[in-house]
């Protein structure tokens, strides 16, 4: 799974470069709040194994108005160490892998 390089950022952690980014549009279920906010990173450069991050918050753009704060690059960057300290390995390829830090999350409804 290749990330989309449109709308992507980029990030430096630890002396290798990634790239992050949130979906723009939420998913119907991001939409209704019924599922958190999730973003993806990838090592720039390299075809390796995609990071999915699942965070404890709503999508900024949800159908309710309910307030979400952004994603910040420090978060992304302590995401990315906490990814790598649970065994992702950024530039080997293979399945997506999943982190979820969506404890806490209060859906709608």
């Amino acid at each position: 799974m290749a990330l989309v390089k449109k709308g992507s950022r980029r990030i430096t952690v630890d002396g290798v470069t990634y790239r992050w980014r949130v979906r723009g549009r939420p998913t119907y279920d991001q939409g209704l709040v019924w599922s958190p906010l999730t973003y993806a990173v990838e090592q720039a450069g390299a075809s390796g194994t995609t990071l999915v991050v699942t965070t404890d918050q709503p999508h900024p753009s949800n159908w309710f108005e309910i307030p979400a704060r952004p994603v910040l690059p420090a978060e992304v960057a302590a995401t990315i160490r906490t990814a790598r300290a649970k065994g992702w390995a950024s530039d080997e390829p293979g399945s997506p892998f999943l982190l979820d830090q969506s404890q806490g999350f209060a859906p709608a409804g």
